[in-house]
């Protein structure tokens, strides 16, 4: 059994560094919710070091919100935006002798996507634009894989350790209880039951089916090192293996 851990970087996070050597895929952010030119250079030189699988994480021109503020943007908008920056970051990654790996949109911009066809489809439309060979990293079973496939794209279904999920396979708001899962034992336990039953129990108990490619780790929160570590020390007494491949 494998699983991909990837983690969210280059949003100001005090451990990227050390995540780096956990995970095997990062997600960079690209200036326009966070990060800049050199934020995104660092990470990745270290994405390298460490041989992390390079993603670009774009999202809504929103730094004030972090990218977590609902916006309606013109599809041909957000189409250019996605260009714009996924190449900044592939053309930083192949300055250094990289390649970019795969696109993951970030915050608002990743779960308007997951719902909104026309907005999935943008984001696809782009992602193949600059390279059909990348792939594209969205919510389990939503609008967002489904436009990457339609588009011929390589997709990869994510799941979520420390998310809340609905009965609909969506991620309940942050906005709203349970949104998060702050208890690391209840985060594993979600993990597994992903990972080796393709499934999740909302909090009102309902099973619900997910395909689990890959599993997001929030860079941003204060006991994520802990928490990769943890992980880590399960998938090997599991036998689960950590690779991007």
């Amino acid at each position: 059994m494998k699983i991909d851990l990837n983690a969210d970087l280059g949003e100001g996070g005090a451990h990227d560094q050390a995540l780096l050597q956990l995970v095997s895929s990062a997600n960079i952010a690209c200036g326009f919710h966070a990060g800049d030119e050199a934020t995104m250079l660092q990470s990745v030189r270290w994405a390298l070091e460490y041989g992390v699988a390079i993603g670009a994480h774009p999202g809504f021109a929103d730094r004030e919100n972090f990218g977590r503020l609902a916006m309606q943007v013109a599809p041909e908008t957000l189409y250019a935006q996605t260009l714009y920056q996924v190449g900044a970051l592939k053309a930083l990654t192949e300055s250094e002798g990289g390649r970019l790996v795969h696109v993951k949109p970030h915050g608002m911009l990743y779960n308007q996507a997951a719902v909104d066809a026309v907005m999935a489809q943008a984001i696809a439309r782009a992602v193949k634009a600059l390279d059909p060979t990348l792939i594209l990293v969205g919510l389990a079973g939503s609008e967002l894989i489904r436009a990457g496939q339609q588009q011929g794209l390589t997709v990869r279904q994510e799941v979520f350790a420390d998310r809340g999920y609905r009965p609909d396979g969506s991620l309940i708001p942050r906005s709203q209880p349970g949104a998060l899962i702050d208890d690391a034992e209840q985060a594993v336990a979600q993990t597994l039951d992903m990972v080796c039953r393709g499934q999740v129990t909302t909090p009102c108990g309902q099973r619900v089916a997910v395909q689990a490619d890959t599993l997001c780790l929030h860079g941003d929160g204060s006991h994520a090192l802990d928490f990769a570590r943890q992980l880590r020390r399960v998938f090997t007494q599991h036998e689960i293996a950590v690779s991007s491949h």
